[in-house]
């Protein structure tokens, strides 16, 4: 799929944390890969559909990485968030 719009690719996932106070998780084989999303707008979407799915358990945490600014860091964020 060809398009002019430029990628800022995204990864979704989580895990079970140790503790509340710091981001250091449980079992490293139990981490959620949740997917890599074209923009941020559709990484958010997949975030928060998993955040609300484990809402119950307070140390289950989902992240956004932002993977086009560690690809090319020198490269602007183009107005994201």
């Amino acid at each position: 799929m060809e398009t002019d719009e430029k990628q800022l690719l995204h990864l979704v996932f989580g895990g079970e944390l140790d503790s509340l106070d710091e981001v250091r998780f449980r079992d490293l084989e139990e981490l959620d890969v949740v997917g890599i999303y074209p923009n941020y707008k559709s990484a958010y979407a997949a975030w928060k559909s998993k955040a609300q799915q484990t809402v119950d358990n307070a140390h289950m945490r989902y992240f956004i990485v932002h993977l086009h600014r560690l690809l090319n860091p020198d490269d602007e964020a183009d107005g994201e968030q």
